[in-house]
């Protein structure tokens, strides 16, 4: 991928071996099966005999089919390093570039150029204001060209570490919550994360602080799942638009406390916009291919009312992330040109 242009990339590097320090064995049997070939066309086979022999060594006494070595050498960090330089080269593009005629082409945001205050930038965080969308991009563009800035890390792992309980995802507001799912089972709370912006907002407001304190930029609204579709799976669909303006408050006020003791560096939120638990390309059934359990309609009014709570609870930008299906992302973005 780097060689073809890769430039950014969620991943942690220093958990991944290389690929050449797989044991050749094994690399070429999971190369045959991920790409769906090889000469004798039996790899799945193969490889199905390699993992079972892994799992269930053979007895000591049958040298003959003793268990395969499957051992993969963590790399250092410094042999990680040296490798992605080997792989770097210089990427041109030789396709003929068309200028479109004056008026009809859209800017290119991210070369806005243009001088930025940062401390005008920044008191208006710390008061509690949204800077305009132009004020964001000149800012980001001119620092991203002087330093690298950071986006938070994960939300939902941050939360899990905490251990909370059912009772902690209802708090007071939700204790008498009995609502019953499809299948006559009464709806559990724990795991909407989501929900923790109304029963364990000071804990959501204080990851987020985290976060800018170890150096983020930008810290995402804890709003993954905060839509209609979403929400529906555990019964919540009327809060929606609450909890993503809660949301954006608790996250701007990290901002601004933090931006206020650092006033050098302001701290921007971002309204996160998932990609909700259904999807427009591919049917839930096995049997019906044909089948679509959300229609474009509705994906789009949902997305609407979720950035409709994020962009009155003040965020500074919006991020349509984390979403594999680009049907659903034609729609996030269909649904923010609409608000």
């Amino acid at each position: 991928c780097v060689p073809k242009g890769l430039n950014m990339s969620i991943v942690n590097p220093g958990g991944l071996p290389r690929y050449e320090d797989i044991e050749p064995k094994a690399r070429k049997l999971c190369e045959e099966v991920i790409l769906n070939k090889s000469a004798d066309g039996n790899h799945v086979e193969r490889f199905l005999e390699f993992a079972e022999r892994v799992k269930n060594p053979p007895a000591p006494a049958d040298l003959a089919l003793a268990a395969p070595t499957l051992s993969i050498k963590k790399s250092t960090p410094e042999q990680q390093t040296a490798f992605l330089k080997s792989l770097k080269c210089e990427v041109t593009c030789s396709a003929e570039h068309v200028v479109p005629e004056p008026g009809a082409g859209l800017p290119d945001v991210c070369r806005l150029e243009g001088s930025i205050e940062t401390e005008k930038v920044a008191q208006k965080i710390i008061s509690g204001g949204t800077p305009t969308p132009s004020e964001v991009l000149k800012y980001f563009n001119k620092q991203l060209k002087e330093r690298i800035c950071f986006l938070d890390g994960g939300m939902g792992t941050r939360i899990q570490a905490e251990k909370l309980e059912e009772a902690d995802y209802r708090g007071d507001r939700f204790k008498d919550f009995n609502a019953i799912d499809a299948n006559g089972v009464p709806v559990s709370l724990k795991g909407n994360n989501d929900l923790l912006i109304f029963s364990k907002p000071d804990l959501v407001k204080d990851i987020h602080k985290e976060y800018f304190a170890a150096g983020s930029d930008i810290c995402e609204t804890n709003t993954f799942n905060g839509t209609g579709i979403s929400q529906a799976e555990y019964k919540m669909q009327e809060v929606v638009y609450e909890m993503n303006k809660v949301g954006a408050e608790l996250a701007k006020k990290a901002a601004a406390e933090v931006t206020k003791a650092e006033p050098h560096k302001p701290r921007f939120v971002a309204g996160a916009v998932g990609p909700t638990s259904r999807t427009l390309s591919v049917s839930p059934s096995v049997e019906d291919p044909s089948f679509r359990n959300v229609t474009w309609d509705e994906l789009v009014e949902s997305y609407v009312e979720q950035i409709g709570g994020l962009v009155d609870g003040g965020v500074d930008l919006l991020m349509i992330e984390t979403i594999f299906d680009t049907q659903n992302s034609k729609a996030a973005i269909f649904a923010v040109d609409e608000y």
